[in-house]
């Protein structure tokens, strides 16, 4: 009754797609890269490219979205980062925004290691 949708694909390339066929989707789950490069030349950097992304998918978003989540790593900044873009992208939509970093904790001493940012939006359902 809930279904999901994995798709692994070039996400701006898929968001500018969907937006053409008037697909509507409740949530995003985004693991964009710092920098990339496709196979037609196409450039990605994350610094440029993410707010573009983050405006592209609030076009396709169903009526009553649910959630939003990015993860970024191997980027030099903090959690604002992508907290502020993403932010801007559900302004109006109430619920609630959090970011952070993602850490993996040493067996031995107990230690933290960050692996990534993240940060997520989620409608309130309450």
């Amino acid at each position: 009754d809930r279904p999901i949708r994995w798709i692994i694909d070039d996400a701006y390339q898929f968001v500018q797609r969907e937006g053409r066929r008037n697909a509507r989707y409740d949530g995003f789950i985004l693991d964009p890269p710092k920098f990339g490069r496709g196979p037609d030349g196409q450039v990605w950097e994350f610094f440029k490219a993410f707010p573009d992304l983050l405006k592209a998918c609030r076009a396709i978003f169903s009526d009553q979205p649910l959630f939003v989540l990015v993860t970024a790593y191997a980027i030099q900044g903090s959690a604002l980062t992508i907290y502020y873009p993403l932010q801007r992208i559900v302004t109006g939509w109430g619920g609630k925004i959090s970011c952070g970093e993602l850490a993996l904790q040493e067996s031995s001493a107990g230690r933290l290691l960050s692996t990534a940012l993240f940060a997520r939006w989620s409608a309130d359902t309450t």
